[in-house]
């Protein structure tokens, strides 16, 4: 610096301070962004709102070719938190949920930091859809409590974008936001399903389809399409509890809730009514249709006993009601309409117990 030139002086501490002020009025655009980002993740309502967020909502505020995070999820609880929703897994791009995280990409089994650098094939190639134009990455980790819950992964076409000289702390912060934002969604979640859902078998409960057949039935008007009502009751399971204990009626329960699930769609409604007697609302259905779904669920629970803890296998079948109702706008009385459906599919679960039990019996809907 020339000390015989005080303005020479004076004009170079100026462009000094200009440069550092335009790199705090940077950084500061850069917290702002930042916490914005971080404000819409914690804002979303739902699980699914949150979902759209970590993927669609940060590929736009990240400029990025793509977003995807994988979840674990390996009792597929999430998944089933969402169908109660009626969304399925398919619903939402760029997500996915796994049982084992470390099957999507080596670097998953040891992910405690943001990992950055060039996309290879050979280790990214399940994170991110075939055909994107990333040729860098970073794989951010979502841990709660030392647990790994998720993986939040940024593909850029840029290659210089994310390279492992890049710091990752502003990143790391962003996946322990995401992390718990993650947990307390499908934390509650969980709360609103508990309070309308059978603990045992994770179906909905009475409460629950008390209020939705209303809203089917109303829906069934408005479309002038069927509503049908499937009625299931386990046959002989007092003796089930009286011969094996109770905690084997519980398996039976459950293991009848799993068979049947896997013949239902995410659309219909399945709900425990009480006890071992069970509903299931079949939205724009008729009661052929009915009857052809009921006795699929009758095959599929009767084909092999309940194996027991300690390999006792127990016998199990049911019997089911059936009836429809066609959508005609008959009375505006809705819930007098949902009331008469499920005592009609109770007529005639009753009718296929005293007619030998294992067996589906139909009422023709003429209205």
């Amino acid at each position: 610096m020339d000390r015989d030139d005080p303005g020479a002086e004076t004009r170079k501490l100026r462009e000094s301070l200009a440069v550092l002020r335009r790199e705090a009025e940077a950084n500061e655009a850069i917290l702002r962004r930042s916490q914005e980002r971080e404000l819409n993740l914690l804002r979303a309502a739902d699980l699914r709102e949150l979902l759209t967020a970590l993927v669609a909502g940060l590929r736009s505020a990240f400029d990025l070719e793509v977003v995807t995070v994988c979840i674990a999820d390996p009792q597929h609880e999430i998944r089933h938190l969402l169908m109660a929703d009626g969304i399925e897994a398919g619903d939402l791009p760029g997500v996915r949920f796994e049982e084992a995280l470390e099957s999507v990409a080596p670097q998953f089994n040891s992910l405690y930091r943001s990992c950055l650098g060039p996309y290879i094939g050979s280790d990214h190639g399940l994170v991110f859809p075939s055909g994107s134009a990333v040729r860098s990455c970073a794989l951010i980790p979502l841990r709660r409590q030392d647990q790994l819950v998720g993986v939040l992964n940024f593909g850029s076409g840029a290659a210089d974008r994310f390279t492992r000289h890049h710091g990752t702390d502003f990143l790391d912060h962003l996946g322990n936001v995401a992390a718990v934002c993650l947990e307390n969604a499908v934390n509650r979640a969980r709360l609103v399903r508990s309070g309308l859902t059978d603990v045992l078998t994770g179906w909905h409960n009475r409460r629950y389809l008390q209020t939705r057949i209303r809203e089917e039935v109303a829906r069934a008007q408005r479309a002038a399409k069927p509503l049908s009502c499937v009625f299931l009751d386990v046959d002989f399971f007092k003796r089930v509890n009286d011969t094996w204990g109770h905690p084997a009626g519980d398996r039976v329960l459950r293991e009848m809730a799993e068979r049947v699930e896997l013949l239902i769609r995410s659309s219909d409604v399945a709900a425990r009514y009480g006890g071992e007697e069970f509903a299931i609302l079949l939205p724009a259905t008729d009661a052929p249709s009915a009857r052809i779904l009921a006795e699929r669920i009758r095959a599929a629970v009767a084909c092999e006993p309940v194996i027991l803890d300690d390999g006792t296998p127990v016998p199990l079948t049911v019997s089911l009601g059936v009836a429809s109702y066609a959508g005609v706008r008959e009375s505006s009385d809705i819930k007098a309409v949902a009331e008469e459906l499920i005592a009609r599919a109770d007529v005639q679960l009753y009718r296929a117990k005293r007619g030998g039990r294992n067996r589906v019996c139909v009422e023709a809907e003429d209205g």
